[in-house]
C-alpha cells in the first residue's frame, strides 16, 4: 500500500511539473499587463494638428517583371508570372531593415557583430553580469547565427540575397534605418552613402523603400525639415522610392520616426501642422509621418504633434503599452476617431541577452513560429491598413526573419529555427501576407 501511495505521489508530481512547464512555454503567447523598465517616455503637451484620412495604396509600379493586376482590383500588391506559378508582393506589408553590419573582408573590421555587452544602469545589477565585447566570427552579438555569416551590409552579394529573401517573404516595403550623412548609431559607422545601392537592389526585386529616421544626436524639427528635403530631393525620383496614396488623391512618401517622443509635441507641430512656422504641409516635401507609440500618454502627444499615424515597433509583447497586443484594439479606436493610421508591429520573437545580458525578462520565445503567428493574428484582428514586421535583420534583439543556421562553438551554442528550415520565417511571412490581403478584400466588401 505504501509503495502504491509513493507511486501515486510521484505520478502527481510529474504531472504537476508537466503542467507548469507547459504554462511557462505558453506564457509568451499571451498579452502582458507589464511594462518594461526599459520603456522610455516623457511628459509632453501640445495642440492638435490637421488630419487626413489615408488609404494604403502603392502607386508606383516597379518595372522589369511581367505582372498583372490583382483579381480584386487592389493596387496594394503586384502579381508576377513565372513558368510554374504566379506570386505576389504586398506593399501593405512593411519590414524594418538595418545597414549597420560590417566585416573585415569589406570594411577592414567587424562592425556591430562585435557589439559591446551593454551594462545595466544599476551598478549592483551590472556587477552580476558579463562585460566586454563579442569576438566574431565565432562569437557574435546575437543569439542566432546568420546563414550568410557575420556579413557586411556593403557586400553587393549580401544586398542581393537580402532583397531576394524579402521578395520571397512577400514584404513589399523595406523600412530602412536611416541616419543623415556623416552620422551613425553609437556602435556603428555612417551608412547613408550605401542607400543608393539599397534602392537599386530593391528596385531589381520590385521592392519599395521607406525611411525609418533614427534619433541621432541633435535631431530637432528644424533638422528633420532638412532631412526630409534631403531624402526627397535625392531619392524621390527613384523607382524604388515608396509613396502612399491618400483618399484625396495625394501621392506622398511615408516616413517612420523612431523615438519621436524625445521631441516635444509643440516642436513637431512647427513642422507637421499647416500653421507651423516651418511646415512641410502642402509643400513638395509633404508626407505621411508616423510616430512611435511607447506609453499610453503618447497617443495625445502624437495627435498634438501633427503626425499622420503611429506604429509600435517592439516585437516583445508586453514590453510597452504600444507593443502589448491587448492594447491594440483601443489604440486603433483612438486612431480611427482622430483620422490617424495605426500600424501594429509584429515579430517572430525577442531575445537581446547577447547585448543586454540582464534583460532576460523581456525574452519572448519563438515556439517554432507560434509566437509570430499569434502576433500576426493579433494585428489582423484590429483590421490595420498596414502591418510592419520587426524585423528583417535586427540580429542583436533576435527579431530577425532572415535565414539563420544552427551553430555550436567551444563557448557558444546559438539558437536556431530547427526543426524548421532556415527560410521558415520567410515562408510564414508570405503565408500571413497573403492571408492579410485576402482579409482586407473581405473588409472592403
Amino acid at each position: 500500500m505504501t509503495r502504491l501511495r509513493r507511486k501515486a505521489l510521484v505520478a502527481l508530481f510529474l504531472f504537476t511539473l508537466f503542467i507548469f512547464g507547459t504554462m511557462m512555454g505558453l506564457r509568451t503567447l499571451k498579452p502582458s499587463d507589464g511594462f518594461s523598465d526599459l520603456a522610455p517616455g516623457m511628459d509632453f503637451a501640445g495642440e492638435r494638428g490637421e488630419r487626413r484620412r489615408l488609404d494604403v495604396k502603392d502607386v508606383a509600379a516597379s518595372p522589369g517583371h511581367s505582372r498583372s493586376s490583382s483579381p480584386s482590383g487592389s493596387d496594394t500588391k503586384v502579381v508576377f508570372s513565372r513558368s510554374d506559378r504566379d506570386y505576389s508582393i504586398f506593399y501593405d506589408v512593411h519590414i524594418f531593415y538595418y545597414l549597420w553590419y560590417g566585416s573585415p573582408a569589406v570594411d577592414s573590421k567587424y562592425i556591430h557583430w562585435d557589439h559591446v555587452l551593454v551594462p545595466h544602469w544599476d551598478p549592483k545589477i551590472a556587477a552580476s553580469h558579463a562585460q566586454g565585447r563579442h569576438t566574431p566570427p565565432d562569437d557574435i552579438a546575437a543569439s542566432f547565427y546568420p546563414e550568410l555569416g557575420p556579413y557586411s551590409s556593403r557586400d553587393p552579394a549580401v544586398l542581393e540575397s537580402h532583397m531576394g529573401q524579402m521578395e520571397a517573404a512577400a514584404a513589399g516595403v523595406l523600412v530602412l534605418s536611416w541616419y543623415p550623412p556623416g552620422l551613425a548609431d553609437d556602435h556603428g559607422e555612417p551608412t547613408e552613402d550605401l542607400v543608393p545601392a539599397v534602392m537599386d537592389a530593391a528596385h531589381r526585386h520590385s521592392l519599395k523603400v521607406a525611411f525609418h529616421i533614427q534619433p541621432y544626436k541633435g535631431r530637432t524639427d528644424q533638422s528633420m525639415h532638412d532631412n526630409i528635403r534631403y531624402i526627397i530631393d535625392k531619392y524621390g525620383k527613384h523607382g524604388a522610392f515608396y509613396r502612399f496614396k491618400s483618399s484625396t488623391g495625394q501621392v506622398l512618401p511615408m516616413f517612420y520616426v523612431y523615438d519621436s517622443y524625445l521631441t516635444p509635441p509643440e516642436s513637431w507641430a512647427e513642422l507637421l501642422t499647416a500653421k507651423g512656422s516651418r511646415t512641410i504641409r502642402g509643400t513638395p516635401y509633404d508626407g505621411i509621418f508616423l510616430a512611435l507609440i511607447v506609453e499610453e500618454r503618447h497617443k495625445q502627444d502624437i495627435l498634438a504633434s501633427g503626425f499622420d499615424g503611429m506604429y509600435t515597433y517592439f516585437a516583445s509583447n508586453g514590453f510597452s503599452f504600444g507593443s502589448s497586443h491587448q492594447n491594440w484594439k483601443a489604440i486603433k479606436a483612438f486612431c480611427d476617431a482622430n483620422n490617424l493610421l495605426f500600424i501594429p508591429s509584429v515579430g517572430p520573437g525577442y531575445v537581446d541577452t547577447a547585448v543586454r545580458p540582464w534583460n532576460n525578462h523581456n525574452t519572448r520565445n519563438r515556439v517554432n513560429g507560434r509566437y509570430y503567428e499569434t502576433s500576426l493574428q493579433a494585428a489582423l484582428s484590429v483590421r490595420p491598413e498596414i502591418v510592419t514586421i520587426t524585423s528583417f535583420n535586427q540580429w542583436h534583439e533576435g527579431t530577425q526573419i532572415e535565414k539563420a543556421v544552427p551553430k555550436k562553438t567551444v563557448t557558444r551554442l546559438y539558437l536556431d529555427y530547427q526543426p524548421n528550415q532556415p527560410n521558415h520565417y520567410l515562408e510564414l511571412t508570405r503565408q500571413w501576407a497573403e492571408s492579410f490581403n485576402k482579409e482586407k478584400d473581405k473588409w472592403l466588401m
